[in-house]
């Protein structure tokens, strides 16, 4: 039975969880999630997680933040004035929004807080720093 090697394209199913027991991702009910193990296309703590896997296995994989989305980054919270945001926009926390970046990129980011005169907002990713686990199974070596 072949075994998964940097390279190959694989399908899992997959479930994603944070410590506490919420489910944050999952493939249920979906097409199994198809990449190229070693390529970069998913977190690096999962990535490696699949050499060795056959075709049905499944495997529980924890992950630490650095392996995962990263850890927060204060400067990644910025407040700015409120009339630096277009007023169609409504400004509530959890929105997401939106910008351009000083090389033209776009980057989500979250409203953490509005107060009279300013909106913080924040560009981390909804997951750094948290520990992630994972439950997975193979469906496919490609």
């Amino acid at each position: 039975m072949s075994q998964v090697k940097s390279g190959d394209t694989v399908s899992i199913h997959y479930t994603g969880t944070l410590k506490d027991g919420s489910v944050f991702d999952s493939s249920e009910g979906r097409e199994p999630l198809e990449f190229a193990v070693g390529s970069g296309q998913i977190i690096p703590g999962l990535d490696v997680a699949l050499p060795g896997m056959s075709v049905g296995d499944k495997k529980r994989v924890e992950i630490a933040p650095e392996d995962a989305y990263g850890p927060v980054h204060e400067e990644a919270r910025q407040e700015v004035p409120r009339t630096d945001i277009p007023s169609e926009i409504e400004l509530e926390i959890g929105a997401q929004l939106q910008a351009r970046n000083e090389r033209g990129e776009v980057m989500a980011l979250t409203v953490v807080a509005v107060a009279e005169e300013t909106v913080t907002l924040d560009a981390n990713h909804a997951l750094a720093g948290k520990d992630l686990i994972f439950d997975i199974e193979l469906v496919s070596i490609g």
